[in-house]
């Protein structure tokens, strides 16, 4: 919840209980007959009844105190020539409601209204506060969804110290550092260093990406490990983590059909209903005035007051506020609800064309698999646990997720006595005496002349050798999530066709 609406909901609670308060009051003085407050004034104008005013005054605070807001836009506007919408037609029903209790107030000594134009502007701020408390945490949903905004930027300065700034006062050509463990604030070329970088946020891909001099970087992706300095190319108001967020923040600009239905037809609708009350206001007053008929035991010009209350009443009962707000509300929370399971819809549009699709096309990594890695294979598997312990001497100092699948499953625990030699691209070399041992890929297999058995599996492939003894192989994959086979049998079950896509 934020700051706003705290303050707004501590505002209506506080108007509510005000509000009761004024009822009970009200009902104590008339019990005890007392309800008529002359303040001093009946000498000015004789046999007129004073004992509105104090309910008036009381009310009016009330309605002053949680109505303001709508007051203040009707005016603003009006000002700027948008007359008919909910605010002007809530401060002509609520003020019309006042009007109507000081006349009765004052020519039958029985005040109406006072209590009605209240009420009905504490139930539509307490509609408002609904409102924007599902609106605030349906937006919270939707850009929590990719946690990748950078805050800070280490901008490389004249003298070669770095300072931090927001990565916005960032320019094109200036350079930047990022250490292990950081985001990568802006889009640029790597200029010195080399590391791993985690780019399933952006990409889904749960493979980190090796980089090295030369290579170009996209923020929003985490440097796992070694220190990089990067020139920056693009600024930040261009960069690639900006226009992703800026995509996920708008996500509602797209609208649906029926979300531009009802914004044309309530420009339409609210003139309508404000020229129909008026009329209702004044055709059935004329017509009784003038041939002196009766309605509901009020006679000739005296059913004036009687139709402007019905106007009144049409009005608040016609306001669109129910209809202008649902829609859009309903398809914000579906965006927000997606959001929440880590779907990101890029507007209504989409969302209610989704109810008819019949087609589904899957990326697997992070979607039906969960993106993490995971030791799924052995061989030979006669040697296993001799194949795992010397990965994981190896692998020991590593933070490098497949490292991590290694270290979990191995049984041996690394006595950190080895010397640890990282091959940028390739792999590990640990040493120890006149004991070697290497963990990575081909690359490395080729680079140190070994005579390795090929795996023929999928997956991510570590070969283990030592002292030049080929010993096997460990097949790293991503894990498929428990509910992908349930929502791909669902979905054929339901005629419609899936297809996967992936590298």
């Amino acid at each position: 919840m934020t700051k706003k609406q705290k303050r707004n909901l501590k505002r209506i609670i506080i108007a509510i209980s005000l509000f009761f308060i004024v009822i009970l009051t009200n009902i104590i003085l008339k019990s005890v007959n007392k309800d008529r407050f002359e303040f001093g004034l009946a000498s000015i104008i004789p046999n007129v009844n004073y004992g509105w005013i104090l309910p008036f005054i009381l009310y009016f605070a009330i309605y002053i105190y949680i109505g303001h807001d709508v007051l203040r836009k009707s005016a603003i506007n009006i000002k700027n020539g948008q007359v008919f919408d909910e605010n002007f037609l809530m401060s002509v029903a609520t003020l019309g409601a006042f009007s109507l209790g000081i006349y009765t107030g004052i020519t039958e000594h029985n005040p109406e209204g006072f209590d009605e134009a209240c009420a009905v502007l504490l139930f539509y701020q307490v509609g408002e506060w609904f409102q924007g408390y599902a609106v605030g945490k349906s937006r919270k949903e939707i850009t929590s969804l990719m946690d990748i905004r950078p805050d800070y930027a280490n901008l490389k300065l004249e003298d070669g110290s770095f300072d931090i700034v927001d990565p916005s006062l960032v320019n094109v050509g200036d350079t930047i550092l990022v250490k292990a463990g950081e985001k990568i604030p802006l889009d640029g070329v790597i200029t010195l260093g080399n590391a791993t970088l985690d780019t399933k946020a952006l990409t889904g891909e749960s493979l980190p990406q090796e980089v090295n001099v030369g290579d170009s970087v996209i923020s929003g992706t985490i440097n796992i490990n070694g220190t990089l300095e990067i020139k920056v190319e693009k600024e930040f108001s261009n960069s690639t983590v900006s226009k992703i967020l800026d995509l996920v923040e708008n996500a509602t600009s797209q609208k649906s059909k029926s979300e531009n239905f009802i914004t044309v037809f309530s420009k339409v609708y609210t003139p309508i209903v404000v020229f129909s009350a008026l009329a209702l206001a004044l055709i059935p007053s004329l017509i009784c005035g003038i041939w002196n008929l009766t309605i509901s035991n009020v006679t000739g010009w005296a059913t004036f007051r009687v139709w402007i209350y019905r106007a009144l009443a049409f009005l608040v009962v016609s306001c669109p506020c129910a209809l202008v707000i649902s829609i859009p509300l309903s398809f914000f929370s579906g965006i927000g609800g997606a959001s929440k399971h880590g779907i990101l819809i890029k507007g209504s549009i989409h969302l209610e064309r989704f109810s008819k699709a019949n087609i589904f096309v899957f990326d697997k990594t992070g979607t039906l698999t969960k993106g993490n890695f995971a030791v799924k294979e052995v061989y030979p598997e006669a040697k296993r646990d001799e194949i795992l312990k010397y990965a994981s001497i190896a692998e020991a100092k590593s933070n490098h997720p497949i490292a991590k699948s290694i270290i979990e499953v191995s049984k041996y625990t690394s006595d950190n006595s080895y010397l640890l030699e990282d091959i940028s691209g390739k792999g590990i070399k640990a040493s120890k005496d006149n004991e070697v041992i290497l963990c990575g890929n081909e690359k490395l297999m080729d680079l140190y002349n070994v005579k390795f058995t090929k795996a023929n599996a999928t997956g991510t492939i570590v070969y283990v050798v030592r002292n030049e003894e080929f010993l096997g192989y460990i097949v790293i994959a991503d894990e498929i999530k428990e509910s992908a086979k349930d929502t791909i049998s669902y979905l054929n079950e339901n005629h419609s066709k899936t297809v996967m896509l992936t590298g």
